[in-house]
């Protein structure tokens, strides 16, 4: 985690930063040293927008450095989380590549369809790796995993991860691998299986839609109902987001980035991420870089007018959001 100036150790096989969290301390500003849930106690809606503040920050944010292949997993929907963990929510996710060694892939759902049956019996013979669909990977590429995708994190990938604020994950399968104690981590076969699409959905790459607005170019590549997620490119000092009434995060990326809102200021470091509370109407970036942007429980009609009126056409849209839509609705 070095490179993304985190702390840790650089010998281990797995890094995570959790960079926007409900219990992480806030460490500049007027709000310097208080967790994001006091913060949120204290600004309610004006942090939260239509958000209701009593509950946890709806999302989770990650910088994720997999120098191992990590185990295949599957993330339960809202409705079996209540149900089955008497938790409030399940997990969605996306993955947004930072950086990837060659030949570096992704386990993205089957090779097939298959099913209960089949999925348990490889499990207890160690052969689910054989029906596993692997994806090369390349930096910039967005993914998107509505709960019930089969996943894993393959070795060499670099990657920052938005996901519901959820830790509900059943883990289906770990090359069978042993711990230090010689003996195989615990897998969570018959939950996996209440939750998993077995289709051969063949998930890939989002292809993003891309459009200048106001001086800032948006390459948008996420636009679920929980969450946008968009890289921006400001070439311009000056130039404004408009926060839509909702809560943002924005995570600096290679370059530092001053960004304001009404008469407060702050410079973000490289990969230093800040929240934008839904009370500031915009926000302003004081001086030209690139940053990770997300939106959370986004308004999709206003960001979708915004790239029309940018120019994106009817039918480019209209794909662009059928993905999320239809993905949402299939394993809802």
């Amino acid at each position: 985690m070095k490179r993304y100036g985190k702390p840790g150790d650089p010998t281990a096989l797995l890094g995570e930063s959790w960079e926007c969290w409900d219990d992480n301390a806030i460490i500049g500003g007027n709000f310097a040293g208080e967790t994001l849930a006091a913060v949120r106690a204290q600004l309610g809606h004006d942090l939260t927008g239509p958000i209701d503040p009593a509950e946890r920050f709806p999302v989770l944010t990650k910088i994720i450095d997999a120098k191992a292949a990590l185990s295949v997993q599957v993330h339960p929907d809202d409705a079996y989380a209540q149900r089955v963990e008497h938790q409030p929510v399940g997990k969605t996710e996306c993955w947004y590549i930072l950086a990837a060694e060659p030949g570096a892939e992704l386990v993205l759902g089957w090779t097939r369809d298959t099913d209960r049956d089949e999925y348990e019996r490889r499990v207890a013979d160690g052969t689910l790796g054989e029906i596993l669909r692997r994806v090369p990977v390349a930096p910039g590429e967005a993914y998107y995993l509505p709960a019930g995708t089969l996943h894993a994190i393959g070795a060499g990938i670099q990657l920052f991860e938005t996901q519901q604020a959820s830790d509900l994950t059943y883990r289906i399968f770990d090359w069978n691998r042993v711990g230090a104690d010689g003996k195989p981590r615990e897998l969570h076969v018959a939950k996996a299986a209440d939750v998993l699409d077995f289709r051969a959905t063949m998930p890939g790459a989002v292809t993003p839609i891309v459009f200048v607005d106001g001086g800032i170019e948006r390459t948008v590549a996420i636009a679920d109902r929980r969450f946008a997620v968009e890289r921006i490119r400001v070439a311009q000092a000056g130039a404004a987001l408009a926060t839509g009434g909702r809560p943002m995060a924005v995570m600096a990326m290679g370059t530092e980035l001053a960004l304001a809102t009404g008469s407060v200021a702050t410079v973000l470091r490289p990969w230093e991420t800040a929240i934008v509370p839904a009370a500031a109407d915009r926000v302003t970036l004081t001086a030209p870089g690139e940053a990770l942007i997300v939106r959370v429980q986004p308004d999709l009609g206003a960001l979708r007018e915004a790239a029309a009126a940018a120019g994106v056409s009817a039918a480019v849209l209209d794909v662009f959001f059928r993905r999320f839509s239809a993905a949402s609705s299939a394993l809802a």
